[in-house]
C-alpha cells in the first residue's frame, strides 16, 4: 500500500524530474505547433503544486490528489499542461476518500484521469500524451487484476508508457517526418518516471539533477526541426482562467464557441473556475465570449509562428548545412603534356627517359583510343 507522504513524495519527484528534463522534452516538440516548449509547460504545470504539497503533514493519499490537482488545473499551461492537469484531475477522483491506495486503486485513478483528458479535448489525436496514458492505463487494469500490489502496477505504467511512447511515430505522420517521438507523451513518461523512483526506490529525484541517461543528442532534433517546415493554421495560443459568476455555468457552450475559432480546444472546470486552451487568429474573441461566463485571470497570449521561426533559425545556426567545396583552379605543373603510343617495354621506356608525361600500350595494329 502507498501512503499519503509517498505519494506526496512521488508528486514533488516527478516535478523535479520534468524540469530537469524539461529541454530534452523541449527538442522533441512538433506537434500539434512546433513551438518548442512542451517540457517548460509541463513543467510550470506540475510545479504549480510543490509549494502546497510541501506543506502537507501526514496527509492521505486522497488529500494529496486533491491538493495536486486543484493546483494543476490553475497553474497549467500550454496545450500539454492542460492535459496533464487532466490526468491529474481525474486521479484526484480515482483516489477519493482513501487514506492509502494499492495497485488497482492507481490503475482505476489512472482510468479516469485518462477518461477526463479525452472528454475535455476537443478532437482527440492518437500518436500523443493522449495515447501514451490511455496505454498506460489499460496495461495498469490488466496487472492489477492478477496482482495489485502498488509497486508491481506501477513499474508495468512505466514501462507500457514507454512502449507507447516509441509507438507515436506510427500513429501521427507529422512525428514520423521529423523523426521523434511524442513531447507530450514523453514528458508524461518523465513524469511516471519521477514518481516511480519514490514508490519504489524511495529516491526523490531532484530538479538538479544532470541530464545524462537517456537524454538523445540534441543535436539530432535540432537538425530536424531545422529542416520541418510547419504549416500553422491558427497564429496565437490563447490561454486564460474563467473565475465563474454563477456555479452552473456551461462551459460546453463556452467550449463550442472557442472551436469555432480555432483548434487545440481544451476546457476544463471546477466548482469555481473554468481553464480554457485554444489556438486561434482571433484570441480578442475568445477572451471577448470568456468574459461572459465570469472575470477572467492567468491570461497568455503567445505567437506560435513567431516562436518557431525563432526555434528554426537557432536550429539552422547550430546545425548549418554543409556547403559544396568551391571550384579553384590550379595552374599546371607543366606547359604541355606529351602522351606517347608505344608497344613493348623497350619503346615504352625510351620515351619516357625522351620526357613522355604519359605512355598508351599500342602499335600499328592495337589501334589504341585517341
Amino acid at each position: 500500500m502507498i501512503n499519503g507522504s509517498q505519494l506526496r513524495d512521488a508528486y514533488i519527484s516527478a516535478a523535479n524530474h520534468i524540469v530537469a528534463r524539461r529541454q530534452e522534452v523541449d527538442a522533441l516538440n512538433v506537434f500539434p505547433v512546433p513551438d518548442g516548449d512542451t517540457g517548460t509547460n509541463m513543467s510550470m504545470t506540475i510545479s504549480a503544486a510543490v509549494p502546497e504539497l510541501k506543506l502537507m503533514e501526514n496527509p492521505t493519499v486522497a488529500e494529496v490528489a486533491k491538493t495536486a490537482a486543484s493546483a494543476l488545473l490553475r497553474g497549467a499551461r500550454g496545450n500539454s499542461g492542460v492535459i496533464l492537469s487532466l490526468l491529474f484531475r481525474g486521479f484526484s477522483k480515482g483516489l477519493a476518500g482513501k487514506k492509502e491506495a494499492d495497485g488497482a486503486d492507481f490503475a482505476q485513478a489512472l482510468t479516469m484521469g485518462v477518461e477526463a483528458a479525452y472528454k475535455a479535448v476537443m478532437k482527440p489525436t492518437e500518436g500523443t500524451i493522449l495515447t501514451v496514458s490511455r496505454m498506460a492505463a489499460e496495461r495498469a487494469r490488466v496487472v492489477a487484476k492478477t496482482n495489485p500490489d502498488a509497486i508491481a502496477v506501477w513499474e508495468e505504467i512505466v514501462k507500457e508508457a514507454g512502449s507507447a511512447l516509441e509507438q507515436t511515430p506510427e500513429m501521427l505522420p507529422v512525428l514520423k517526418k521529423a523523426g521523434v517521438v511524442d513531447a507530450g507523451g514523453k514528458g508524461l513518461l518523465v513524469v511516471f518516471e519521477g514518481m516511480l523512483s519514490v514508490l519504489r526506490d524511495g529516491v526523490m529525484i531532484e530538479d538538479t539533477q544532470p541530464q545524462t541517461q537517456n537524454q538523445p543528442e540534441a543535436d539530432e532534433f535540432q537538425d530536424a526541426i531545422a529542416q520541418y517546415d510547419a504549416d500553422i493554421t491558427f497564429t496565437y495560443c490563447t490561454e486564460f482562467i474563467v473565475q465563474k459568476k454563477e456555479p452552473d455555468a456551461d462551459s460546453l457552450k463556452l467550449r463550442a464557441y472557442l472551436e469555432s475559432i480555432g483548434d487545440s480546444v481544451v476546457v476544463v472546470e471546477d466548482e469555481d473556475i473554468i481553464k480554457c486552451h485554444v489556438h486561434t487568429n482571433n484570441p480578442g474573441l475568445a477572451l471577448e465570449e470568456a468574459i461572459k461566463y465570469g472575470m477572467l485571470c492567468k491570461m497568455k497570449i503567445e505567437n506560435m509562428e513567431e516562436q518557431f521561426a525563432a526555434r528554426k533559425s537557432q536550429a539552422a545556426k547550430e546545425n548549418p548545412k554543409e556547403e559544396p567545396l568551391a571550384y579553384v583552379p590550379v595552374d599546371p605543373e607543366i606547359p604541355y603534356g606529351i602522351v606517347a603510343v608505344a608497344a613493348g617495354k623497350g619503346l615504352q621506356g625510351l620515351f619516357r627517359d625522351l620526357g613522355a608525361s604519359q605512355i598508351v600500350s599500342g602499335g600499328q595494329t592495337m589501334n589504341p583510343s585517341t
